[in-house]
């Protein structure tokens, strides 16, 4: 690798307020706060609004659509065109 032409890759948090989640990895990502991590050193965090601990997909809590209903009113709105 060339020296001077690579971002800072170092140790962040990525922190999940709103499930109370959080995870120490590496990124070129900076920030201005920091956090103390478990294993006692200070590392900058940057705050997400969905993670896997709060997206629906991961979690299990998908919303259910009203598919019959759309469907139903799709084919009343164009079945006075059809005929």
């Amino acid at each position: 690798m060339k020296n001077g032409i690579h971002p800072d890759y170092h140790r962040v948090v990525y922190r999940d307020r709103n499930a109370d989640f959080a995870f120490l990895t590496r990124s070129t990502e900076t920030s201005r706060n920091s956090i103390e991590w478990t294993d006692g050193q200070t590392y900058p965090v940057i705050d997400v609004q969905i993670s896997s601990a709060s997206h629906p997909f991961w979690t299990g809590r998908t919303r259910v659509l009203d598919t019959a209903g759309r469907i139903e009113k799709f084919r009343a709105k164009y079945a006075r065109h059809g005929k």
